[in-house]
């Protein structure tokens, strides 16, 4: 779409071929890049392709060759200017407010709501922000900016630019983002960590992309009191729940994200009603670097690292007993299918689920694991993430044969018009039989985070890390 509006804004025209569940989502970004009446025409889900193109192909040049009218040459963004004051009243009054709902038509027809998840809020008073704004030495009025130049986000953003909340790229001040922690039930204490992930931008799925999270690593984590052992990912503690939350409401109120208008994902997931929790540092093996130092900060600072989860969760592959007998002394399934009966541990468990890592889509994977199973890959001979991260990869290597059978590279090979990583050929010269690499160009992509509670189990959660373009300093929001 940014290529789209600098063609129409030069008086070129140019047409959208998109799905008619999709009409809201086209017509949101095309305000938002100030195109708001531009051209788009439907194609088929069901239709064959040949057959699709062949019906849509005259309305597409017809689109094409016919000069821009009058009202299509039109510009200008979606700029709501809401007042500072958006409701006064009783606070029981307030509280229906704050609940109010807008009709979405299909694919959601459903109600969802204006301003929250859809969840009761905390009414953001005068006082209780104010409040809230003890915790930053930050001015109100201090519009949310890039602390550091960030390569790859929506084409990039330099620092000191203003940061453009998803989707509909609207910006923020410090105030509002207390008002958002305040509706999610944060304390002072979390406001650094709010405005540490507000610095994100809160970007969110889109038609297939399942999900959002936080993940807090350093000092302030034992500061505020989060929970990095069991149910780290789960409900109960206040600090993850409220911060968790504050994502999604800040992505609803200052992106202007509305599912089944411009947020599009067919089945969403857990993740969207807001997930944060805290790396267990003191769980680490010896070596192993936290979050915060992966991304080049230092053990004592604070940071929070934003993952999106494209790709869906896997875990629970073997029993916290089946593990502990292979482990202990080599018995159980997962000893035989490694060979190792019989052969005390420790053993590289990671083999026992690589099989899954591959299985449905191509792409690096977060893993979280126990403190206890990252000892053991430790004891195995893994002396730090990056050889962890480097063996994973080097196991990812398929022919090219096997790796044309995902879905999505034909996407990020370009069509197979790209250029391949490992060989700087071109796709097209590559024989069936050479190896490419299904996790990515590097290493780099893979993630570990260490928690959790003491039995033996770990996720995967699908995607790629930002790596230190997804990473925020808290600190610098104290």
């Amino acid at each position: 779409m940014p290529y789209i509006a600098e063609l129409e804004k030069k008086g070129i025209p140019t047409v959208v071929v998109d799905f008619a569940d999709q009409d809201h989502m086209v017509k949101q970004e095309a305000l938002h890049q100030g195109v708001p009446n531009v051209r788009f025409i439907h194609a088929s889900r069901t239709l064959p392709g040949p057959e699709d193109v062949e019906k849509i192909t005259g309305d597409i040049l017809a689109g094409l060759t016919k000069p821009l009218t009058a009202k299509e040459k039109e510009s200008g963004k979606y700029d709501p200017t809401l007042p500072r004051i958006l409701f006064e009243g009783t606070l029981d009054e307030a509280q229906e407010f704050y609940q109010q709902t807008d009709w979405i038509p299909h694919p959601t027809n459903a109600p969802m709501a204006r301003y929250t998840d859809g969840y009761p809020i905390i009414i953001p008073t005068e006082e209780k922000v104010k409040e809230m704004l003890t915790g930053t030495s930050h001015s109100p009025d201090e519009v949310i900016t890039c602390r550091e130049d960030r390569l790859g986000i929506r084409g990039g953003r330099k620092k000191g630019e203003p940061v453009p909340f998803q989707p509909m790229n609207w910006t923020a001040t410090v105030e509002k983002v207390a008002t958002i922690a305040v509706m999610a039930g944060c304390k002072p204490e979390h406001l650094p960590v709010v405005l540490a992930i507000a610095e994100s931008g809160c970007p969110i799925e889109s038609t297939h992309s399942l999900g959002q999270w936080v993940c807090v690593s350093g000092p302030i984590a034992k500061e505020i009191k989060m929970n990095s052992g069991l149910g780290l990912l789960g409900c109960g503690n206040p600090a993850n729940i409220t911060i968790g939350r504050a994502y999604q409401l800040m992505a609803r109120n200052l992106g202007g994200a509305v599912m089944g208008i411009n947020r599009m994902p067919s089945l969403s997931s857990p993740f969207t009603h807001g997930t944060a929790c805290a790396e267990n540092a003191d769980g680490l093996p010896p070596g192993w670097l936290g979050l915060n130092e992966e991304a080049g900060f230092k053990k004592n600072e604070s940071v929070v690292s934003v993952f999106n989860v494209p790709d869906g969760i896997r875990g629970v592959q073997h029993s916290p007993g089946g593990y502990r007998a292979f482990q202990k002394s080599g018995h159980g399934g997962m000893a035989r299918r490694l060979g190792v009966k019989g052969i005390p541990g420790p053993h590289n468990w990671l083999e026992h689920i690589l099989p899954e890592f591959w299985a449905g889509r191509e792409g690096a994977k977060t893993i979280i694991m126990v403190p206890e199973m990252a000892r053991h890959l430790y004891d195995y001979g893994f002396k730090s993430k990056e050889a962890v991260y480097e063996w994973l990869w080097k196991k990812s290597f398929m022919p090219v044969e096997q790796y044309k059978k995902f879905s999505w590279v034909d996407l990020t090979t370009n069509g197979w018009m790209g250029i391949e990583s490992t060989s700087g050929k071109h796709w097209k010269e590559l024989p069936d039989d050479y190896m490419v690499p299904a996790a990515g160009p590097n290493p780099s992509g893979f993630c570990i985070i260490v928690g959790g509670g003491d039995e033996e189990v770990s996720e995967q959660l699908g995607g790629r890390r930002g790596g230190e373009n997804a990473v925020y300093s808290i600190d610098a929001w104290r």
